[in-house]
């Protein structure tokens, strides 16, 4: 492929300009912002393009063409392998490629675009009483573009299967930038579809008969263990798997084959009730040998969660309250769920479990979970284990995703996790254990500095370690979160050299030319090169107004940021973290993408100027410092804090604009206004002053002013003030005189102190009104303070 140097790259943004609806972004921010994903990878890709339709993905495919660079399809970028990182034109299919195009209740099936979130395909497909089954831990901002790359799955994966198992059909542009369908063919559909001269015919040619030709080898190569989502999945085109469905190899190819623009998947029916219950045991090892009976009698899933996790969300505020409800200090929990068509059938499989471990002697205590308020809580504390371990590093080190995703046969998986413990004590390495015991895969992110020296090293030879482990109990490398750049390279060796050989086979025949997600699958660099940490730069440590904790200040409080995405979750999945981010979808608008952006600001060799910058100040200006990403982000990033301290270094460095001046300063200009209303409203009607305030303090002429109030609070409160002194002093038979409130003779209440704010004084009185009259006929005493301000528009500022 042609790297990208500055001219290449000036050309291929004019022409992608002129081809594409959507918008392009090829400057260094926005490159910054996706060179990373969730792993532990950074590669600085040649630009980003947000396509609008499937038009515009092939106008991309075609001038990315022209000029022999890359494309890389990419969807909420939580991609722990390193898939979504690339020398290449990112495709970000999530900000307008995100709608649901229809749900067919009587076929049971949905068709999407690539950028729909997980939760709200479910949420629309919940009206028919249906369920997308397959069920990622981020499935409040997981796009189904994604889950099709990467094969994804989830809890419920042991009674549902995989994503292949639910993708009916897929849309796609092929690596010569034209579209196909992807579906079942039977044998006169496919004679007629391998009759052309184009790229899809030749699919028809060459892949059925490639397969058929290597059945032995591919049944040879692949491991007994059904969960897999590591190299390609050749055994579903094999003559006895049914009807020929070229789709079923693009899904898990992590878009090294084609980019999916519209997908058609199959639903389920949603169960009639939920029962679910939390089993305590003594040790991690206690609770997965008692998951196999849970999977007997009935469970939808059965989900681990160790110690470690455990006493990480006793200090989190948001999962604090469900360990609380916890009998002692468990080594380990299960979580399991029963899925019936009635609250009566989800019961019953809820009770045999109950009397199965008591015969057994399986733990120590079982915590029903009857409600759905308790069944989603603590659901969100599984799913909380990768932002609660990434959160838990101390001294730089960090909870790496390496050797996160095997899965070996469930009634191995005791056996398994003693020496895939052993191996992380041989080399000196804790980690916590969470995850799917119903399918045999538990997520082991062993704790790493990969910016010390040898650490990389040791990562290998433990990642090398666990393969040989794996493959020994017949079990799967990569089983959810797939290939990418970390497993990637051990393909050959997992597979085999004939089989390795067939995905590079397919890889070509799909991609002649090597330009679709080129270095995953197949011929991917050593998982040691591209690492993020690493790569960074020593850079000066500013002197900053508040404090940073963390070792190389401002700097270190941003990298805390480990890119998981939280901050993209859809809104109708709870909570308010990231406001600006739900309104616009764009990545620099997310907790994680201004975080991204201060990192790149920060390792620079002057951060003054850096931070001064008007680039980095456009990013971070939507920031409404509202401090939701410091309780709801897992890794607690406080971006309203970054966010102050870089508008210091600005103002700093610029000096502070009127404006800023006027916002900061709101209340002093409230009450100048109220002061001389009705006179300071003309400004709001008249065009001439608008134009004004336009060009000299930024308010746009279109937008409506507030009106000031002449009866402001202050005015209006010192006349209810006189009436209640003269009311209290007629009660206690004394003559009305003026002076301060006196001590209200035997209050029902108290007395209590009104801070209100500065719109509240000034421009909507009357809800300050209705406040302070309802609290005066509730029996408290009020005082209105009016002499200070909260600062919170001078902190915004």
């Amino acid at each position: 492929m042609t790297r990208a140097t500055p001219s290449l790259r000036r050309a291929l943004d004019a022409a992608l300009r002129a081809a594409v609806a959507g918008d392009v972004g090829f400057d260094a921010y926005t490159r910054h912002l996706f060179s990373t994903d969730a792993s532990m990878y950074a590669i600085d890709p040649v630009g980003v393009v947000f396509p609008r339709d499937a038009s515009d993905v092939q106008a991309t495919v075609e001038v990315a063409a022209r000029f022999d660079v890359p494309v890389l399809p990419r969807g909420a970028g939580t991609s722990l392998a390193g898939q979504t990182v690339g020398h290449a034109v990112v495709l970000d299919l999530s900000r307008h490629m995100n709608g649901i195009v229809r749900i067919d209740p009587e076929s049971a099936t949905a068709t999407v675009q690539p950028g729909v979130v997980q939760d709200d395909l479910n949420l629309a497909a919940a009206r028919h009483g249906l369920l997308f089954a397959p069920d990622t831990s981020t499935g409040n901002r997981a796009t189904l573009g994604g889950m099709i790359g990467n094969n994804s799955c989830g809890a419920r994966s042991a009674r549902y299967g995989m994503t292949i198992d639910h993708v009916q059909a897929l849309e796609v542009v092929l690596s010569d930038a034209a579209t196909a369908r992807l579906e079942e063919v039977d044998e006169g559909d496919l004679a007629r579809r391998r009759g052309g001269t184009d790229l899809e015919s030749r699919l028809y040619r060459v892949l059925p008969a490639l397969v058929r030709e290597n059945a032995d080898v591919i049944r040879g190569a692949l491991p007994p263990h059904w969960r897999r989502s590591g190299g390609y999945r050749l055994e579903r085109l094999l003559p006895d798997a049914g009807p020929l469905n070229l789709a079923h190899l693009v899904v898990g190819s992590e878009g090294t084959l084609a980019v999916t623009t519209e997908a058609t998947v199959r639903l389920v029916p949603r169960p009639g009730a939920i029962a679910a219950v939390v089993g305590h045991f003594e040790t991690v090892n206690a609770a997965i040998e008692a998951a196999p009976g849970a999977m007997e009698e009935g469970a939808t899933a059965v989900e681990l969660v160790d110690h470690m996790i455990l006493g990480l969300a006793r200090r989190s505020p948001v999962h604090r309250h469900l360990t609380q409800l916890l009998e002692g200090s468990p080594g380990a929990i299960l979580w399991v769920e029963f899925y019936g068509a009635d609250e009566g059938e989800a019961t019953s499989g809820m009770e045999r479990l109950r009397a199965r471990w008591a015969r057994e002697g399986r733990g120590y205590a079982l915590l029903p979970a009857p409600t759905a308020r308790e069944q989603e809580g603590f659901r969100a504390l599984r799913k909380a284990g990768l932002g609660l371990l990434m959160a838990a590093g101390r001294h730089g080190e960090r909870s790496v995703a390496f050797v996160e995703d095997t899965a070996v046969a469930p009634e191995v998986l005791p056996e398994y996790t003693r020496r895939f413990a052993g191996i992380l004590e041989e080399h000196g390495l804790k980690a916590g254990f969470y995850g799917h015991a119903s399918a045999g895969c538990l997520h082991i992110r062993p704790f790493m500095n990969l910016a010390r020296p040898g650490e990389p090293a040791r990562m290998r030879t433990v990642a090398e370690a666990v393969l040989e482990l794996v493959t020994e109990f017949g079990g799967m490398n990569a089983s959810e979160h797939g290939d990418g750049l970390v497993r990637g390279e051990f393909n050959r060796r997992f597979f085999g050299d004939d089989f390795y050989e067939l995905m590079r086979r397919v890889k070509t025949t799909f991609d002649p030319h090597g330009r679709m997600n080129p270095g995953k699958k197949v011929d991917v660099p050593p998982m040691t090169e591209h690492l993020r940490e690493p790569a960074l730069p020593v850079a000066p440590k500013p002197r900053t107004y508040f404090h940073f904790p963390e070792d190389d200040g401002m700097r270190g409080a941003a990298r805390r940021c480990q890119r998981i995405g939280a901050c993209r979750k859809s809104p109708t999945s709870g909570g308010v973290m990231c406001p600006s981010y739900m309104a616009t979808r764009q990545e620099e608008h997310a907790t994680r993408g201004r975080a991204n952006a201060l990192v790149a600001a920060l390792s620079l060799g002057d951060p003054e100027t850096a931070l001064g910058s008007a680039a980095l100040h456009e990013i971070l200006d939507l920031c409404l410092e509202c401090k939701a990403c410091k309780t709801e982000c897992p890794l607690s990033v406080d971006m309203a804090t970054l966010k102050s301290e870089a508008l210091a270094f600005r103002h700093r460095s610029h000096g502070i604009p009127l404006r800023t001046r006027l916002f900061g300063h709101v209340r002093a200009v409230n009450r100048l206004g109220a002061a001389l209303a009705p006179l300071s409203n003309l400004s709001a009607d008249a065009g001439p002053l608008r134009v004004v305030l336009e060009r000299v303090v930024g308010i746009d002429r279109r937008r409506p002013l507030p009106r000031f109030r002449r009866d402001s609070l202050p005015r209006w409160f010192r006349g209810f003030q006189g009436s209640v002194r003269a009311k209290t002093r007629k009660q206690a038979g004394q003559a009305p005189r003026g002076g301060r409130l006196p001590d209200i003779p035997n209050p029902h209440r108290g007395r209590v102190l009104f801070l209100a704010d500065s719109f509240t004084s000034y421009i909507e009185p009357e809800i300050g009104r209705a406040a302070i009259e309802l609290l005066h006929l509730a029996g408290w005493a009020v005082e209105l303070v009016e002499d200070v301000c909260c600062g919170r528009s001078l902190i915004s500022k």
